[in-house]
């Protein structure tokens, strides 16, 4: 499988101190790795993620982006309702 024809994948991390980061990849597992070796989003790097909490797949980019912007907005008690169906 192609890169453009791999999933796009929304994610939540929560951070050491509690926080939460959403982020979007078409590779989970080397993104999670990228956070946890502090080569990640400038946010991981100074709040190193603890654990993944959920993802949630999308046919593209645009669609994982426009997930990550709606997630973005919400209060942090809801975000983890936002990947359930």
């Amino acid at each position: 499988m192609s890169n453009d024809e791999r999933p796009w994948f929304l994610y939540l991390l929560e951070c050491r101190d509690g926080s939460y980061y959403a982020g979007i990849t078409n590779d989970l597992e080397a993104r999670y790795r990228a956070h946890a070796d502090g080569k990640g989003a400038r946010y991981t790097r100074s709040h190193p993620p603890l654990r993944l909490l959920g993802s949630r797949s999308y046919p593209d980019r645009a669609a994982a982006a426009r997930a990550e912007w709606e997630i973005k907005q919400l209060p942090k008690g809801k975000k983890l309702g936002f990947l359930t169906p």
